[in-house]
């Protein structure tokens, strides 16, 4: 039996997704301004793969963002917990992730893209990946029914966005989600 190389296919699929994990620490730790030779370097690829995959730095954000939204939204319908209830405060926590860390990446974008840009309009497919979430758990009595799925995403966007390191807002968000279940009816 001989051992066949990786297709070229799977080498270059694997190459963009070291370019994109790269991407999102290194845009996490310097934030927007990060060089493309700096993601090329922390991604271990040469600098024609990294304009092989990503021609420009905007497009490497378009793709970075997207491929977020992308995780977000698959973790909906993926995420565990032994009750409908935890599984939504599981997506809630992976959301608050996702919002923490992209703010440099939105940043980026800015600079050159109008938000009306379909890019940015993840939020609807954030409410379809979440909704069934909620739904489950306010039948469940195990959420309270007062709020919707478009408010309690714009409360664990407002923690995010409080000046601090993530140890000082883990609680903030921690008691904001003990309060959805505080009264459940």
């Amino acid at each position: 039996m001989t051992n066949h190389p990786p297709s070229k296919r799977a080498d270059a699929a694997r190459n963009r997704q070291r370019i994109l994990d790269a991407a999102r620490t290194a845009f996490a730790a310097t934030g927007a301004e990060t060089s493309m030779a700096e993601i090329a370097r922390r991604s271990g690829v040469g600098s024609a793969t990294l304009y092989r995959n990503f021609a420009t730095r905007h497009e490497l954000l378009e793709a970075l963002l997207v491929n977020e939204v992308d995780e977000v939204c698959a973790a909906a319908a993926t995420v565990e917990g032994g009750s409908p209830e935890e599984r939504l405060m599981t997506w809630l926590r992976r959301f608050f992730q996702y919002v923490s860390t992209k703010r440099p990446i939105v940043l980026g974008l800015l600079e050159h893209t109008d938000t009306t840009d379909p890019v940015f309009q993840s939020r609807g497919r954030m409410l379809a990946a979440g909704e069934p979430l909620l739904s489950a758990a306010q039948d469940a009595h195990q959420i309270a029914g007062d709020l919707d799925l478009d408010q309690i995403l714009d409360l664990v966007m407002a923690i995010a966005k409080i000046p601090g390191t993530p140890e000082y807002r883990q609680p903030i968000l921690d008691a904001a989600l003990a309060g959805l279940r505080g009264h459940a009816v």
